[in-house]
């Protein structure tokens, strides 16, 4: 009698975006003709955090992001490192003192797209609908559900 008073309730929950952010995942995207096919989220940490700055053939990563503010980029931080942009900042002023320049921010995720297509090395994150063949999916990251 109970699973029957369950599983509309889950019917109406998922009809009603409850879960809305777990159908949204992020695609980390490079240029098409990249020679790397997929990506570690261990190894997007090294290059988001700037700690790894050239592939294993040399060729230099641009990192890029949304600005801070941006849902996406929010998501994106929770998922990555588990914490939001702001409390990055004691890092990358550290990590500025010492020369090294936190990643590019682009303004969109169209930007973003345009950028990764164009430039050779450039690595960035849209959501996975805005995804298109100018750029290759590298690693697909499912965000933590909002607080």
């Amino acid at each position: 009698m109970r699973l029957r008073l369950v599983y509309p309730m889950l019917l109406i929950l998922c009809l009603a975006g409850f879960p809305a952010w777990a159908a949204e995942p992020l695609a980390v995207v490079t240029a098409p003709d990249y020679p790397l096919s997929s990506l570690s989220l261990d190894d997007l940490k090294l290059i988001y955090l700037r700690k790894s700055q050239m592939d294993a053939e040399g060729k230099r990563w641009i990192p890029l992001n949304l600005p801070a503010t941006d849902p996406l980029r929010r998501d994106f931080s929770r998922a990555l490192f588990s914490l939001l942009p702001e409390e990055q900042e004691e890092y990358w002023n550290i990590q500025y003192f010492n020369g090294i320049s936190p990643p590019k921010v682009m303004a969109s995720e169209e930007a973003i797209l345009r950028f990764v297509a164009s430039t050779n090395g450039a690595i960035g994150y849209v959501r996975k609908q805005k995804v298109d063949p100018r750029v290759k999916v590298l690693l697909l990251i499912t965000p933590f559900p909002p607080n």
